[in-house]
């Protein structure tokens, strides 16, 4: 069994839109004009999306290096923030509208309804936490290496622990409702609570461990995962088992949007799935090689996805593509 800081180090490496780059190149003189220009931009090309969330004000955009952004506007404008330096991994809203996000050393930022302070809370575990989520009675939660889930009753005055002690990594977590809830990672992992937390149990593996990089489940029967090579699959039985989908692409998928209009995919090289009569299909037509990794439906029928390099992509979804409920 690897210990703490190995498993860091294993975490730092899975880590997909936390980039390390290495620029190589002739010199060239620096339009330190454009670099001015640049940085007053509140979306810049050295930004790395990773999670997107809403409430009734605002959404919230948030990624690495402390980067948040705000808009009031459905994504027509942004304002942009840095809380702090560290990257941010995950993002949620509460029943109060405030949000949580989850930074990558292991703190919990909490802020207000308009996403303008932000206050840090210290998670407690020496595992490196990889996701965060709000259940319905406004609790906070955290999950990530060593099958670690970590819970706040009291807004991170004080947290609880618990732990499978299966050295695999937890990346996805989603409550239902207030009782029911998933955990997706690590070795084709699937957890399920069915006690608001209380006590976690194994729902299920994937195919051949298949890793999770992104789930969605539709309720306590129905959900989705994602992964690499462009494979979904697809269960009806809560995770005890799963069919893979077809989806027409071999790059990698990083989130599920749901919605009204239906369910998509994001994934990389700028792609956009959609689910129809348990099959997908590919609704965008851009090819660009960066990722898309969260998003959210607007209320004009359109899908607003963000990801690598500053991309934010308003994909706009004709009528007959909208049809159908999710």
């Amino acid at each position: 069994m690897q210990n703490a800081p190995l498993r860091k180090w294993r975490t730092a490496l899975s880590l997909a839109g936390v980039p390390f780059l290495l620029l190589t190149g002739c010199e060239a003189p620096l339009d330190l004009q454009a670099v001015q220009e640049h940085s007053k931009l509140a979306v810049k090309r050295t930004d790395f999306y990773q999670a997107m969330a809403r409430n009734e004000e605002v959404i919230v955009l948030s990624g690495n290096n402390g980067v948040v952004l705000v808009s009031a506007d459905n994504g027509r404008s942004w304002s942009r923030k840095t809380p702090t330096s560290e990257s941010f991994l995950a993002l949620d809203v509460c029943p109060d509208n405030s949000f949580i996000a989850l930074t990558f050393n292991n703190e919990i930022w909490h802020s207000n309804t308009e996403a303008e302070n932000w206050t840090a809370h210290p998670l407690p575990s020496q595992e490196q936490m990889m996701t965060a989520a709000c259940s319905p009675d406004g609790g906070w939660w955290a999950a990530g290496s060593f099958t670690t889930i970590q819970h706040s009753a009291d807004q991170g005055a004080s947290w609880s622990e618990t732990s499978l002690n299966e050295d695999a990594i937890l990346n996805n977590l989603q409550f239902l409702d207030s009782d029911n809830a998933f955990a997706t990672g690590e070795y084709g992992l699937v957890l399920r609570t069915r006690d608001a937390g209380a006590n976690w149990d194994y729902a299920g593996y994937l195919p051949d461990e298949f890793y999770a990089h992104t789930s969605y489940f539709r309720s306590v029967d129905e959900g989705w995962v994602g992964g690499l090579n462009g494979f979904i699959y697809h269960t009806t039985d809560s995770g005890e088992s799963w069919q893979r989908t077809a989806t027409g692409i071999s790059a990698p998928i990083f989130g599920f949007v749901p919605g009204p209009s239906g369910l998509y995919a994001l994934a990389d090289n700028a792609t956009v799935l959609q689910l129809t009569d348990q099959s997908w299909r590919k609704i965008s037509t851009s090819d660009q090689p960066l990722y898309l990794r969260s998003g959210l439906l607007l209320p004009n029928h359109e899908l607003l996805a963000a990801g690598g390099r500053g991309l934010l992509l308003n994909l706009e979804l004709p009528v007959a593509l909208s049809a159908g409920k999710e």
